[in-house]
């Protein structure tokens, strides 16, 4: 892990040499116990898709930039060499997925960068959950909020505890391996929050209502705002953690 971080922060500093560099740097860690493939829609950059156990990679992200990255699990090739995972593929067979969205369920974490190098970001489980994951500020205040530090968001807990049987995702075998939203899994209006829902605002819903229990800084329905989505000046860092401690 020391090697990979040393040879991605000499990267990072040539960028700065260079006049490069962006002022948005991501730290990814992954601290699962198992390997994670990371991916982003639309494309984010030059980074590793592969991340074992106890791996670091720093990088800077582009600006501006607006979208989603996430982990895929339990990817592998089959004999004809075509790439895919069993949570987050992208459908191209590739090991490199930069541009094409997930097929649902995952867990999303969710930025936007403008050209100031401010950050919004949300966890977001709208279309479910695979891998707990974490983004910590390293500095940095909130944006229009004078003097206020930006916070942590969050999904660390595991929500195959509370994933209704209707909700579950399996692989091949049958086993759990993530759980659907209940909009994705039930194609409902009513928990989409659709124009076809008769008008009706939206609300939280039995399942989010299970998630936030364990999940109370991630959004869980698509008009959650509890805790708002943050946007942060100034940061040094944007930490980001797969299955953190």
């Amino acid at each position: 892990m020391e090697n990979k971080a040393s040879i991605s922060s000499l990267l990072l500093l040539l960028l700065i040499i260079s006049g490069g560099q962006s002022e948005v740097i991501l730290n990814i860690e992954n601290q699962c116990s198992y390997t994670v493939w990371l991916a982003a829609s639309p494309s984010s950059g030059d980074f590793n898709s592969e991340h074992a156990p106890g791996t670091l990679e720093i990088f800077s992200m582009p600006e501006p930039w607006t979208g989603s990255i996430w982990a895929r699990t339990k990817c592998s090739n089959n004999e004809s060499f075509y790439f895919s995972c069993e949570t987050g593929d992208c459908g191209t067979g590739q090991v490199d997925c930069q541009g094409p969205m997930p097929r649902y369920p995952v867990t999303l974490l969710n930025l936007s960068i403008n050209n100031k190098s401010e950050v919004s970001y949300e966890v977001s489980l709208n279309h479910g959950f695979n891998v707990p994951i974490r983004i910590r500020p390293d500095g940095g205040t909130l944006v229009d909020r004078s003097g206020s530090s930006c916070p942590v968001v969050d999904c660390i807990a595991d929500l195959s505890n509370v994933c209704a049987p209707e909700l579950v995702a399996t692989n091949k075998n049958g086993s759990y391996v993530a759980c659907n939203s209940p909009c994705d899994a039930l194609r409902d209006a009513r928990f989409c929050c659709t124009e076809n829902f008769s008008g009706q605002a939206c609300q939280p819903n039995q399942y989010s209502k299970k998630f936030k229990q364990l999940c109370g800084l991630a959004h869980t329905y698509p008009a959650d705002n509890d805790p708002p989505t943050y946007s942060c000046g100034g940061a040094n860092r944007y930490n980001v953690t797969f299955c953190p401690l």
